[in-house]
């Protein structure tokens, strides 16, 4: 396993992040899995040098912090790990469930420890913007959950490069806790966070965390023009039938797997090792609900990359709407 800085602080996190939105209850997701089905996905990460953790208290609805956290307290040590969690969506029916007003906030991390079992996270992320709460009260609110030491980081999920370049601003001009990551949508089929977030976050020292690296699995190669998969979320997965499956994204698909033959890998890899090839990646969160899929991942930082292949591999690509903000 590699480790490298997020971003520009001292924090050492694996080159590749598990994604847990997978491990918790079938009742929120029927492509879920339950505890005793998930925690030899943790244990193997672990293994394998993995040390980055990522969740968010809307998973499964708490139950994937539940499952994550029992999970690591059985198999790691706490400071051994990194564990990053997430707030803004609904928790609850109540107005006051959601967003990231400072009630919010303090409630959500007070909830999110207690599910994990723990008395601090060490990146704690705003999983959307907020456009109905002043950002100044978000930023305060943050601030103040780190200096009570139930945070060691904060970081922030997708938006515009705008409503980032906002929020750092302010977090300097008031002295405040600022952000130290992004976890943005960004793979080989939805490269449009290469026009100014990434230069934001280049520019800023900000590490990149992405999220679907793999297009939500549509670049492991097993999609079709025909059908949209064999398993169970990549037939359910109306996120992502909503993003991907236009006839460029196959196109990008083709060359992966092209590649991927020439190498003797597997598609996945090939599009995981396209993306840490990418300026300011730090680690692409990765989700697996098959052994081989974490196993593969992990293998995928063995895998270099010409320029030409680099090259090839992003020639087919079209430009896309927005996506994954909302």
């Amino acid at each position: 396993m590699q480790y490298v800085n997020l971003g520009r602080t001292g924090l050492k996190v694996s080159r590749i992040c598990l994604g847990t939105m997978t491990y918790g209850s079938p009742a929120w997701r029927e492509w879920v899995l339950d505890e005793a089905a998930s925690r030899p996905f943790i244990k193997r990460a672990l293994e394998l040098g993995i040390n980055f953790f990522d969740t968010a208290d809307m998973y499964s609805l708490g139950a994937s912090e539940e499952v994550v956290g029992r999970a690591l307290r059985d198999f790691a040590k706490r400071d051994a790990v990194v564990l990053a969690t997430k707030v803004f969506n609904p928790m609850g029916d109540g107005p006051n469930d959601r967003g990231l007003s400072r009630k919010h906030i303090m409630s959500a991390i007070d909830a999110s420890l207690r599910r994990l079992g723990t008395d601090y996270v060490d990146l704690y992320q705003i999983h959307r913007w907020d456009a109905e709460t002043p950002i100044e009260e978000t930023l305060e609110a943050l601030h103040d959950v780190v200096k009570a030491g139930k945070a060691r980081y904060i970081g922030a999920s997708s938006m515009y490069a705008w409503q980032f370049a906002k929020a750092l601003y302010l977090a300097d001009r008031h002295g405040w806790t600022r952000f130290v990551s992004m976890q943005n949508h960004y793979n080989l089929v939805y490269r449009e966070e290469e026009r100014e977030m990434i230069p934001l976050c280049l520019a800023e020292g900000i590490g990149l965390i992405p999220w679907s690296p793999l297009a939500r699995g549509f670049l492991a190669g097993t999609r079709s023009r025909e059908e949209r998969g064999s398993t169970t979320r990549a037939k359910t997965d109306a996120f992502a039938h909503e993003m991907y499956y236009n006839d460029a994204d196959f196109a990008v698909v083709d060359q992966v797997m092209a590649l991927a033959e020439q190498r003797g890998v597997k598609p996945a890899q090939v599009a995981l090792a396209w993306i840490l090839h990418q300026p300011g990646v730090t680690a692409p969160i990765i989700g697996a609900s098959k052994m081989e899929q974490l196993e593969q991942a992990v293998a995928a930082l063995d895998v270099q990359l010409s320029a030409e292949d680099l090259k090839a591999l992003e020639a087919p690509y079209q430009p896309h709407p927005v996506l994954g903000h909302s």
